[in-house]
């Protein structure tokens, strides 16, 4: 999704401040002149962690904000101030996981000097900077700013959030549709002479109404458009499905009885287990390196070209022993895969 960052982060400014005016809120921020004025129109941007700073002196409560897009409370913030340079630079390189300085200086066009300095936490980059950061490192720019003020208050990206929030529900209503998107990426597809009613069905193995309604939805929802024959993707969007815990857990399920059924039928991949007993602090390092892992794997698709082949990652690390008061499982008892 191209962004305008400029613009998203005047316009955030102008939300965190509410009804005060830029004078009375560039003196709560403890500056002399109207240097809201400033920042609102788009003359000087703030640095990211006087933007936190700020965003706090809102009435924010930003610690509980990041456990909010965390969707939990990561080591750093426990032990760093999230509003400070050190703070920033935690949360930048807990984004990118492994992704390194290089790669990530190609996917922003900013240069590896300057990367590295934010990184160490020698230098800050300004607000739309740091929203780039969080855009490349994350794909997940609308939920951060959705953590602190309603994206739909933000002209420059109301549109998508109301669109990443369409998507969002299709995922939940149909999950299908996931699958059918990445399939409209392959070059296959971009190869054919034009769009063939059943060739996404038989290149994913579903149904042809399911095709069919699939490419409805998406149709509606505005993430697709039909041009010179062929269906294509308006926007590539990385979707959250974590706001609703409960859909959420329905959908892990549904992908992971496809994952089943498809072993089932004897389709190749990988499938492996590993029941063991450890420490409650080596499952913690286990638990960081997995979302390290899919932080990775995330990284690896977004710079992935061509698109070649459709591919479902299904990962699951349970503690057995917290199961108390749980429903034991009846269907696949005892089955055991490797």
């Amino acid at each position: 999704m191209r962004f305008e960052y400029d613009a998203i982060a005047s316009e955030f400014l102008r939300a965190i401040r509410g009804k005060r005016s830029q004078t009375a809120f560039s003196r709560r921020l403890g500056y002399r002149t109207n240097v809201l004025y400033l920042w609102e129109a788009g003359r000087s941007f703030p640095t990211a962690a006087a933007t936190l700073s700020a965003v706090a002196r809102s009435g924010v409560d930003i610690r509980d904000a990041l456990a909010h897009f965390y969707h939990r409370t990561p080591e750093w913030l426990e032990s760093c101030d999230p509003s400070s340079r050190q703070g920033v630079a935690s949360l930048l390189n807990d984004l990118r996981g492994r992704t390194g300085i290089s790669e990530l200086a190609k996917s922003t066009g900013k240069s590896r000097f300057a990367l590295a300095r934010w990184l160490r936490g020698d230098a800050e980059p300004k607000l739309p900077e740091f929203f780039l950061l969080i855009e490349k490192t994350s794909l997940r720019l609308l939920d951060f700013i959705k953590c602190f003020v309603d994206p739909a208050q933000l002209p420059s990206v109301a549109r998508a959030w109301d669109e990443l929030e369409a998507t969002r529900r299709a995922a939940f209503d149909m999950p299908w549709t996931q699958a059918v998107l990445r399939t409209l990426e392959l070059r296959d597809y971009a190869d054919l002479e034009r769009h063939v009613p059943g060739w996404i069905a038989k290149r994913i193995s579903i149904g042809m109404k399911e095709e069919q309604q699939c490419l409805q939805l998406l149709a509606r929802t505005h993430q697709i458009t039909f041009r010179h024959g062929h269906w294509q993707l308006r926007d590539v969007m990385a979707v959250d499905t974590r706001r609703d815990p409960a859909a959420e857990r329905l959908v892990k399920r549904w992908w992971n009885e496809v994952a089943l059924s498809r072993l089932d039928q004897g389709a190749t991949g990988i499938s492996s287990y590993n029941v063991f007993a450890v420490s409650e602090k080596d499952l913690a390092t286990i638990n960081d390196l997995y979302r390290a892992y899919f932080r990775q794997i995330r990284a690896i698709i977004a710079q992935s070209e061509p698109s070649e082949r459709v591919v479902l990652a299904s990962m699951q690390l349970l503690p057995l022993d917290e199961s108390a008061g749980l429903n034991s499982p009846t269907r696949n008892s005892g089955r055991n895969t490797k």
